[in-house]
C-alpha cells in the first residue's frame, strides 16, 4: 500500500491520518514538535522543520506522494524535491498561487475569473491612488503568509494609508491593495482533481467569519440558486484544470448582487470542509488521498438535508472536559472533534457538526456547543457566578 508524506503536524494531518487508516493508506507526518496535533496520532511521525530542504529530503525518502498541510513551504525546496524526482501533490507551480495573492490575482485575471480590482504597492502612493480610482475603503494585504485575518487591513483613507504601509513594507513583507468588495455574504467551492483530471465538486457552502476566523459553515448555502450554485461549483473545477492543481482545492467566494468573486484559494483539506467529516458520503480528508494517489473520486453528496459546521474557539478555561460532557449529554446527535491542541483564547481547538433537516435548529444547536465548551457563561450567565 502506498505511503503518503504530509508535511505539517497540524489538525488537517490529524484528520488526513483518520481518513488513511480505512483507505489502508500509511500516512508519513513531518510535525515540528512531538505534541503538535497529528504526532499525538500518527504512528509514522518524523520531527522536522518545513523550513529546512534537509529535512524535507529525508522526510521524503520513500514516499509514493507527498502533500501539504499548509502553505508556508518555501517554494524553492518543493522545486528541488520535485527535481529529485519526489512527487508532490500539488506540485509547485500549482501551489504557488495558493502562496502568493498576488500570482493568483493577475492568473485568475488573465484567465477571466471575477476577481476584484488590485494592484501590487511599493509605497503609500499606490494605495492613494488606487482609493481615488476605486473608492476607500480599500483592502491591503500582505501578498504571503496570512491566515485567518492576520496580514489583512481595511484602509479607509489616505492617511491611514501613510501610518501603516511605509512600517509594514519596512518589516520586508511584500503589500497588494484590492477594492472592498461589497458582499452579502461568504461562499466556499470545494472540488478535488486527479492527475489524469477527473474532478469532483462538493455543494457551496456559506462561511461565516468573525474576526478574520471562520466560526460558521452552512452546508449548503442557504437560499443559493442552482445558477449561481453551478457556476461556482464550474469556476472552481475550471480554476483546479487550468492551475493543474491535484488534490483538494478551497475556492473562497464573496456573494454579490451580480455573482460570485473569487477571494483567496487553498490547495488542501479546508475549514469550509469540516462539514464534510459527518455531512457527506465522502470526506474531505478521504477525497484529498485519493485524489494525490489518483484514485478515483468518491462520491460528494449530502447525507442530510443540510449540515451546519461550528467552530470551537479556547476560552480562558483549559479544562474543557466537563463541559465537553455536558455538549454529549445536551446534544446526543452532536459530533465533536478536537484536534488535540492546547486551550488558549480565540485559537482552533476543533469543531462540531450536526446535520438534519430543520437548519434553523441546527444553527441553535451548533452555536450552543461551540459557546458552551468556551465558556458557559456565554449560554447560561448564571454558570459565571
Amino acid at each position: 500500500m502506498p505511503v503518503v508524506g504530509m508535511v505539517g503536524g497540524g489538525q488537517l494531518a490529524r484528520m488526513t491520518q483518520q481518513a488513511a487508516i480505512a483507505l489502508g493508506v500509511r500516512l508519513r507526518v513531518l510535525a515540528g514538535d512531538p505534541e503538535e496535533s497529528a504526532a499525538q496520532v500518527c504512528s509514522d511521525v518524523r520531527i522536522g522543520s518545513h523550513t529546512s530542504l534537509e529535512d524535507l529530503m529525508s522526510f521524503a525518502e520513500g514516499c509514493d506522494v507527498v502533500t501539504w498541510d499548509h502553505e508556508h513551504v518555501p517554494g524553492e525546496h518543493i522545486r528541488a524535491l520535485e527535481a529529485a524526482g519526489v512527487v508532490c501533490r500539488p506540485g509547485s507551480a500549482a501551489l504557488l498561487h495558493a502562496q502568493d495573492k498576488l500570482v493568483m490575482r493577475e492568473r485568475l485575471s488573465a484567465l477571466g475569473a471575477p476577481c476584484p480590482a488590485y494592484t501590487a504597492v511599493h509605497s503609500t502612493d499606490d494605495v492613494t491612488a488606487f482609493g481615488e480610482k476605486h473608492g476607500w475603503p480599500v483592502v491591503l494585504k500582505a501578498t504571503r503568509g496570512g491566515y485567518d485575518g492576520r496580514g489583512v487591513w481595511v484602509v479607509g483613507s489616505p492617511d491611514e494609508a501613510a501610518a501603516l504601509v511605509d512600517r509594514v513594507i519596512a518589516t520586508g513583507t511584500a503589500l497588494m491593495v484590492e477594492e472592498k468588495v461589497a458582499f452579502r455574504r461568504e461562499l466556499a467551492a470545494l472540488v478535488a482533481r486527479s492527475p489524469h483530471g477527473q474532478g469532483a465538486a462538493y455543494p457551496v457552502v456559506e462561511t461565516v467569519q468573525q474576526d478574520g476566523i471562520c466560526v460558521e459553515v452552512v452546508a449548503p448555502a442557504e437560499g443559493l440558486d442552482d445558477e449561481t450554485a453551478a457556476f461556482a461549483q464550474k469556476l472552481a473545477l475550471g480554476i483546479a484544470e487550468e492551475l493543474d492543481v491535484t488534490g483538494l482545492l478551497a475556492v473562497e467566494l464573496f456573494e454579490t448582487a451580480d455573482g460570485v468573486v473569487v477571494n483567496e484559494l487553498a490547495m488542501r483539506p479546508h475549514n469550509s470542509g469540516h462539514w464534510t467529516t459527518d455531512g457527506a458520503r465522502t470526506t474531505q480528508f478521504e477525497q484529498h488521498l485519493r485524489a494525490i494517489l489518483d484514485l478515483p473520486l468518491g462520491d460528494t453528496d449530502a447525507n442530510a438535508p443540510w449540515t451546519v459546521m461550528g467552530n470551537l474557539l479556547g476560552g480562558d478555561d483549559p479544562d474543557i472536559f466537563e463541559r465537553y460532557e455536558h455538549v454529549m449529554a445536551h446534544d446526543p446527535g452532536m459530533k465533536i472533534h478536537f484536534y488535540g491542541k492546547g486551550v488558549r483564547p480565540g485559537r482552533k481547538i476543533g469543531h462540531v457538526n450536526v446535520s438534519g433537516d430543520d437548519l434553523s435548529r441546527l444553527r441553535a444547536r451548533a452555536e450552543h456547543a461551540a459557546l458552551y465548551l468556551r465558556d458557559p457563561g456565554l449560554v447560561y450567565p448564571e454558570e459565571r457566578k
